[in-house]
């Protein structure tokens, strides 16, 4: 006989005998207790669910059982509920054990990593009432975020002179943050006086620079890219705002949480929609007609403090290539920040924002390969976070700029102003 004769001989033999063990398995079980139809082996002995249940409950009963007849009944299917006591009986004569009925406590922790085990393997879907958010925040940020950024041509011309850097280090060392003088703070004021803060919502445009000038320059200009930088922000901030103003839940909220949420997220927002203009490969931010480099903001004044940290931040958010829709719910979870000074709704605000975390932590589950989305969230929240920490760091900045060199538009002011 060839070898390929006797592997088939070998193959067809294991068949043989894995269909008699399909057959064995598919014939009929019956119950050992009362001859019902058995469902498998349960407590160490082929039993129904029946008895199965029945054996459970009489173990963890706390008095015995005692039988009103002979104490020999025949149990079947038909009588084994009139016999509790020779029911369990003959539970115990076929080898039923009770050493193997689990606590309650071990019933529900078994129960557990069953559904866990099943939701792991389960595919991760967003709910409707998430796509409806994530529909909504796509379409506030589309609205208020122009990636060509055309209209920054409007702003003024961007003075690289390199004389000003080195300026910039020396002056600002000697010199302390001053508190938002009282006139600034009129600009925000409704026009009947009231002192409501409702106008800070209410800019509809950017106003062109001659508008925005708060007086001539100084003869002596320490800071050469001041500016354009200060055209850019109080763009971007206007752009900002009227995202929020698009946002239903945000519409619901008091007037004054508005305010205090824009003031403390504003910051952090704009380096969220910058991230998505920057370059990991050049370090440069790919504005359409204009790129921009670090230098550009150390002219405006900035300082390394800041500068060097919101430099790693950007480098190590575009690592995580985000999708648009992740950009947009983080820039949404960073403007629900019910810790905000000012805010008082904290519950809503709170619940707000765990809606949106959990909306984007079933995005990436969802939306993302098994490689890509490894502690994504986590270093999502984690880039968050950092940007706290420079918010401070900012706003004390942006006041010394003010102090040395008052170009800075209301609204940059009103933004840092620490009567929140």
């Amino acid at each position: 006989m060839s070898e390929e004769e006797e592997q088939q001989q070998t193959k067809s033999s294991e068949e043989e005998r894995e269909d008699e063990e399909e057959e064995e398995d598919e014939g009929p079980k019956i119950c050992q207790v009362c001859g019902d139809q058995a469902n498998g082996y349960h407590f160490n002995a082929m039993t129904c669910e029946g008895c199965k249940g029945f054996f459970r409950r009489a173990v963890k009963r706390l008095g015995p059982f005692r039988c009103p007849f002979q104490k020999n009944c025949v149990i079947t299917k038909s009588n084994r509920r009139q016999c509790q006591a020779c029911r369990m009986q003959k539970c115990l004569s076929i080898g039923m054990r009770r050493e193997l009925i689990m606590t309650d406590e071990a019933v529900e922790e078994r129960r557990w990593k069953i559904k866990r085990k099943r939701l792991m393997t389960e595919p991760v879907l967003l709910s409707p009432q998430q796509e409806a958010l994530i529909q909504e925040l796509l379409k506030a940020h589309g609205e208020t975020f122009d990636r060509t950024c055309s209209n920054f041509n409007q702003f003024s011309p961007l003075d690289r002179c390199a004389s000003s850097t080195a300026v910039n280090s020396e002056v600002l060392q000697s010199t302390k943050p001053d508190a938002v003088q009282s006139g600034e703070k009129e600009w925000i004021q409704s026009s009947d006086g009231s002192g409501s803060s409702s106008s800070f919502l209410s800019q509809g445009s950017v106003e062109s620079n001659a508008e925005q000038e708060l007086g001539e320059r100084s003869k002596g200009v320490t800071f050469t890219s001041l500016s354009h930088i200060n055209d850019l922000s109080t763009y971007m901030i206007q752009n900002v705002i009227n995202y929020a103003k698009i946002i239903t839940d945000f519409r619901a909220l008091a007037m004054d949480d508005q305010i205090s949420l824009l003031k403390g997220a504003t910051f952090e927002m704009m380096q969220i929609r910058f991230n998505m203009l920057f370059n990991d490969k050049t370090g440069i931010w790919e504005c359409g007609p204009l790129h921009y480099c670090m230098d550009d903001a150390s002219r405006a004044g900035f300082k390394p403090h800041l500068l060097d940290p919101l430099m790693k931040f950007h480098y190590t958010l575009r690592g995580l290539k985000l999708h648009d829709v992740e950009y947009a719910l983080m820039q949404a979870i960073t403007l629900f920040s019910p810790d905000r000074p000012g805010v008082t709704n904290h519950d809503v605000i709170s619940h707000h924002q765990e809606t949106l975390a959990i909306a984007l932590l079933t995005y990436i589950e969802s939306k993302r390969v098994e490689g890509e989305k490894h502690l994504l969230f986590p270093k999502i929240m984690a880039c968050l976070t950092e940007m706290r920490t420079m918010n401070e760091e900012y706003t004390k900045q942006v006041m010394q700029i003010q102090d040395i060199q008052p170009e800075l538009s209301p609204l940059i002011l009103e933004v840092v102003s620490q009567d929140r």
